[in-house]
C-alpha cells in the first residue's frame, strides 16, 4: 500500500510538472507569436528612431539617448511587454528608414501630415507643438510674418517648417538641427529668422539663447508615432499603450518632467491644425 501511494504521488508530481513546463512554452510561443505580427526588427524589442539632436525632445547625454520622446517610447514598449531599443537616424532621411526596414518606428517629434501618411501609417498624437518664429533678442525689424519677405530663414530640412518657409521668403538656410539654427540666430549676419516649434524655442530662451519669438504660433501640428502602412498590428498596440500610459499617469509625469506641463493639455479650438 505505501509503494502504491509513493507511485501516485510520484505520477502527480510530473505531470504538474510537465503540466507547468507546457504552460511556460505556450506563454512564451504566445509572445513569440505576438512579436511575429509587429513583424520587429529585433526580437523583443521595439527598435524607434529619431535624430537625437532635437533637444529636450531627443538628444544625446553621455553617450546614451534620451529625452521626452526617448522616454514617452521606453513607456510605450514597457507597456507592450517589449524591450525599448532606441536609435538614431538623420530626420531628412528617418522616413527611408523606417520605409527600408531600419527601425520599427519613429518616435522623434514627427508631426502628422496629409503627405506623410501617404508613405507611413500615423498613430493618435503624442504631443501639441506650433509652429513659431524666432528672431535674435536686439531685432526690431521682424514684427509678424509679413516682414520675412527677403529674409534669410532657417528652418530644418525635410521639417513641416519648410514649406511655410518657403512661402515667406527666398532665400532658405536649411539645417539638420534646431538647435543648431537657433544658435546661428544670435551670431550677426548668419540669420534673421527661424521657424520651429514653439517648445524649442522657448527651452532655448530658458537656456540663456539670446531670442525671443514673434507674434503667435502659426499653426498647431500633431506629432505622433510612425510605423510602415503595413505594420497595422505594431500601430494599434502602441495606440493602445499610449492611451494606457496617458490614462495611468506615466505621460503627465514624463511631460512635466521635461517640460513643467502636459503637453497634450491644449485648447485646440478655433486653432488651424497642420494637415
Amino acid at each position: 500500500m505505501g509503494k502504491l501511494k509513493s507511485l501516485f504521488l510520484l505520477l502527480t508530481v510530473s505531470v504538474l510538472v510537465l503540466s507547468a513546463c507546457a504552460t511556460k512554452k505556450d506563454a512564451k510561443d504566445e509572445k513569440s507569436d505576438g512579436d511575429e505580427s509587429y513583424e520587429l526588427m529585433k526580437k523583443g524589442s521595439l527598435t524607434f528612431a529619431a535624430s537625437g539632436v532635437y533637444k529636450p525632445f531627443n538628444f544625446e547625454e553621455k553617450g546614451k539617448l534620451t529625452g521626452f520622446d526617448i522616454e514617452i517610447g521606453e513607456a510605450i514598449a514597457d507597456k507592450m511587454g517589449l524591450k525599448a531599443n532606441p536609435v538614431t537616424n538623420p530626420f531628412e532621411t528617418i522616413m527611408q528608414g523606417l520605409i527600408g526596414k531600419k527601425y520599427d518606428a519613429i518616435i522623434g517629434s514627427m508631426a502628422y501630415t496629409k503627405e506623410r501618411a501617404k508613405q507611413v501609417s500615423f498613430t493618435e498624437p503624442y504631443y501639441y507643438s506650433g509652429g513659431m518664429i524666432f528672431v535674435s533678442e536686439d531685432n526690431v525689424d521682424i514684427k509678424s510674418e509679413d516682414d520675412l519677405k527677403g529674409k534669410k530663414i532657417g528652418v530644418v530640412a525635410q521639417s513641416t517648417y519648410e514649406k511655410p518657409a518657403q512661402t515667406l521668403s527666398d532665400d532658405i538656410q536649411y539645417y539638420s538641427s534646431d538647435v543648431v539654427a537657433l544658435k546661428d540666430l544670435t551670431i550677426k549676419g548668419r540669420l534673421d529668422a527661424v521657424i520651429t516649434a514653439d517648445i524649442v524655442g522657448y527651452e532655448a530662451i530658458d537656456n540663456d539663447f539670446k531670442i525671443k519669438e514673434v507674434g503667435k504660433p502659426l499653426w498647431v501640428e500633431q506629432p505622433s508615432i510612425a510605423v510602415r502602412p503595413d505594420n497595422d498590428a505594431l500601430r494599434e498596440a502602441i495606440d493602445k499603450a499610449l492611451k494606457e500610459i496617458i490614462e495611468d499617469g506615466t505621460y503627465d509625469e514624463i511631460s512635466k518632467k521635461w517640460f513643467d506641463r502636459n503637453l497634450l493639455d491644449l485648447d485646440l479650438e478655433g486653432v488651424e491644425l497642420l494637415e
